[in-house]
């Protein structure tokens, strides 16, 4: 998990502390849904979703889910790429909101074709991770691959997702994932230390 050794008490103070820090991407999601998000600067928003065959049992029921959650987050100005993780990762969709439209997102979606057995979620993630525009990111990976997800978690690329929270549904998985916070997770660690 985390490359930082506590003591005791500090390291379940710390845990706490890492779990407000890394859950303010929920910050993004209650701000929109409180009607404040001309008031928050564009982010960029990675969504990658499970591209082998896995998806089709589940599509429409992930597809409901995704539509409802980028409804709530999107806002003008937002970069957002779409990644089909099948075989191997392809972007399906990349572009800004504009006018608060996510017409063109949605239809990359309805559109994506599963194919494969093992969905390619290291490359998407790795590949996000360096497209980055913004300070902040909102990740959401999609994973109706159970197994697929667990080697990709047990494997040393899985320190691209160590920063996650998992929603678990019937068939399928919804993780948030904390791109690139390696470096503002420590430097928050030493400055709740230092006080």
């Amino acid at each position: 998990m985390l490359n930082i050794f506590l003591p005791g008490s500090k390291k379940a103070v710390f845990f706490a502390f890492f779990l407000v820090f890394l859950f303010g991407f929920s910050a993004v999601y209650a701000q929109t849904a409180s009607g404040t998000e001309s008031q928050r600067a564009p982010i960029d928003v990675n969504l990658i979703i499970d591209g082998s065959e896995s998806l089709s049992a589940v599509k429409e029921e992930v597809s409901t889910w995704v539509f409802n959650r980028l409804d709530q987050i999107l806002v003008d100005g937002d970069r957002v790429t779409v990644w089909s993780a099948g075989s191997s990762a392809s972007v399906i969709y990349s572009g800004r909101i504009e006018g608060n439209s996510n017409e063109a997102v949605k239809r990359s979606i309805r559109e994506l074709s599963p194919s494969g057995t093992n969905p390619d979620f290291y490359g998407a993630l790795r590949e996000a991770s360096s497209r980055q525009t913004s300070s902040f990111s909102y990740t959401l990976l999609i994973s109706a691959s159970p197994a697929a997800l667990s080697s990709v978690i047990s494997n040393p690329q899985g320190n691209l997702i160590r920063f996650s929270r998992i929603e678990e549904f019937t068939e399928w998985r919804a993780l948030v994932v904390g791109l690139n916070l390696d470096s503002r997770v420590r430097a928050a660690a030493s400055a709740f230390f230092r006080n």
